[in-house]
């Protein structure tokens, strides 16, 4: 059997991102907040998978410490496999 843990997916969607230079600035800020293991970005939204313990201001924080705005936060739980 596969051993599991347990993770949670955070859909942001972010205001104000026009550029190449925003998705890279916003990657970079949420990469630095303990507990994201993943982190998918694009315009105007992010993908965050985390351990579970990162709330959603701290996943706000971040993106507002890269100059940009969070409008709205979607979280899911689950449990993923170990790989």
């Amino acid at each position: 059997m596969t051993p599991s843990r347990a993770r949670t997916i955070a859909r942001l969607t972010i205001d104000g991102m026009t550029s190449v230079h925003a998705v890279r600035a916003i990657f970079t800020a949420l990469a630095g907040v303990d507990g994201v293991a993943r982190a998918d970005v694009g315009r105007g939204m992010a993908t965050v998978e985390h351990d579970g313990t990162v709330t959603d201001d701290a996943l706000r924080e971040a993106v507002a410490i890269a100059g940009y705005y969070v409008s709205a936060i979607q979280s899911d739980r689950g449990v993923l496999p170990v790989l």
